[in-house]
């Protein structure tokens, strides 16, 4: 004898912008950027593709919200210096935990690559632009300030994913290896400078390139809008 009772299947989440990001990101740390459409990020969320585009134009807009998610789930984007931090340890503390971000990532400096802000970050980057005319800097200066240490850590985390990528079968060498030492010495005989520079480099952490130059932005960034009393 059968029930008259009808058994609803379960409901379905209603497709969002939000959602579909978070399945973009899912496949973005799962197979790169080639692994994110339209079509895999539908069959994930059991929909038709035509079904996104009620949300997201295109791919390139897609890639600019999945910038911003990226970033946002780095820490506070814009949100300016804390209490007594000082704007150039601000902007550096920001451009690392973008670089952490980025690097945690498989492709990441991709996406972020030529990405444009939606309005919903207008505000804080408002926010971020008024900290820096504060210091002397004009508007433009101010977002060009923004801009190249952006492009900065997007080219920096790009290198370091690609040698990152490439270590995976051709390790660096082991800089406490003596009889590499010995064989590099040999090869560099001629080269005592280039020897020296790759001994030095290879004592140093994985992220020692992207803090030298990190360095020098900042300390060059600080002495030109530094104040005198």
């Amino acid at each position: 004898m059968f029930s008259d009772e009808v058994t609803d299947a379960p409901a379905r989440a209603p497709v969002s912008r939000d959602a579909i990001v978070r399945v973009a990101l899912e496949l973005l740390a799962e197979g790169g950027l080639e692994a994110v459409s339209f079509r895999r990020i539908a069959a994930r969320l059991e929909v038709s593709a035509p079904t996104l585009y009620w949300h997201v134009e295109n791919k390139r807009q897609l890639m600019d919200l999945m910038a911003e998610e990226l970033l946002r789930r780095a820490g506070p984007a814009y949100a300016g210096p804390d209490e007594d931090q000082a704007w150039w340890e601000w902007l550096r503390a920001d451009a690392r935990r973008m670089f952490a971000a980025l690097t945690a990532t498989r492709d990441a400096p991709r996406v972020l690559a030529g990405n444009r802000p939606s309005p919903e970050t207008f505000v804080g980057i408002e926010r971020a632009l008024g900290v820096l005319t504060g210091v002397g800097m004009t508007p433009g200066e101010a977002q060009q300030t923004l801009f190249a240490i952006g492009a900065y850590v997007i080219g920096s985390a790009t290198e370091w994913q690609a040698e990152a990528e490439r270590a995976a079968t051709q390790p660096l060498p082991d800089p406490d290896d003596a009889g590499l030492d010995a064989l590099g010495a040999e090869l560099l005989a001629g080269q005592p400078l280039l020897l020296a520079a790759i001994t030095e480099r290879l004592a140093g952490p994985d992220t020692a390139v992207f803090e030298f130059g990190l360095d020098l932005l900042v300390a060059g960034l600080r002495a030109r809008y530094t104040r005198e009393d």
